[in-house]
C-alpha cells in the first residue's frame, strides 16, 4: 500500500487560521479554541486504512483529553469529486459513526491543508497555548498489518507535556499514511504523485 510521510514542519510555527464548515453547516475557526491550553489539528480521511486503524482510539483519546483542556479539530481535505466517500455529508456520517466529539470539517479548496503543510492522513499538528507548533508526528507506531497495538502513545506523551506547560522533548517520528487526495491541478509543490 502506498505510504506518504508527514512533511517536516519547524516547531514553533504558528497555527494557520481557518474558517471551515462541518456537515451541519456550522462554521469553525481557529479562534474558537483560544481558551484551550492546547490544540490538536488532525487531517483525517474516511477511507484511508491508516486512519481507519486508529479512528476508534482517536475518538477515545478525544473524550479523554477534551475535559483536560485539549481542543481538537479534524479536517478532511481530500478531493470529494474523485473520492465521493470524502464529501461533507459523508464526513458528518463518519463523525457520528465513530463518536467523534470534536468538529470534523471540510477543507473543500484544500487551502487549509496547504497552509499547514499537511501531506498525509492522518497528519497531527499539536499546538501549545500560544498556538505554536509543539508536536508534529505519529499517533503511535501501529500501522495496518504490523500487528502493533493502537495506543496513541506518542501523541499522548506530547499532549501531557503541552498541558503541563512543558516542552515536548525527543525525536518526533513523522506520521505515515495515505497522501492527501489533491484536486487535479491543485497539488502543492511538495506533493509527489509517486507517493
Amino acid at each position: 500500500m502506498p505510504k506518504t510521510e508527514s512533511n517536516p514542519i519547524a516547531l514553533g510555527t504558528p497555527a494557520a487560521d481557518f474558517l471551515l464548515p462541518d456537515a451541519d453547516g456550522r462554521l469553525h475557526r481557529l479562534a474558537d479554541s483560544q481558551e484551550s491550553p492546547a490544540l490538536l489539528v488532525a487531517f483525517l480521511s474516511n477511507r484511508c486504512p491508516f486512519v481507519v486503524l486508529i479512528r476508534e482510539a482517536l475518538a477515545d483519546f478525544a473524550r479523554e483529553y477534551g475535559p483536560r483542556g485539549l481542543a481538537i479539530v479534524g479536517i478532511n481535505a481530500n478531493d470529494p469529486v474523485a473520492h465521493p466517500e470524502e464529501t461533507l455529508a459523508r464526513i458528518g456520517q463518519e463523525a457520528a459513526q465513530q463518536g467523534y466529539d470534536f468538529p470534523y470539517l471540510k477543507d473543500a479548496d484544500q487551502a487549509v491543508a496547504k497552509a499547514y503543510g499537511a501531506a498525509c492522513t492522518p497528519d497531527f499538528f499539536l499546538f501549545d497555548g500560544q498556538r505554536r507548533l509543539a508536536y508534529h508526528g505519529q499517533f503511535d507506531d501501529a500501522r495496518p498489518g504490523n500487528g502493533k497495538p493502537v495506543t496513541g502513545a506518542d501523541l499522548r506523551a506530547a499532549v501531557e507535556k503541552v498541558l503541563a506547560g512543558a516542552q515536548v522533548e525527543g525525536r518526533q517520528v513523522p506520521s505515515i499514511g495515505c497522501n492527501i487526495k489533491w484536486t487535479p491541478g491543485n497539488e502543492p509543490e511538495w506533493f509527489s504523485s509517486a507517493a
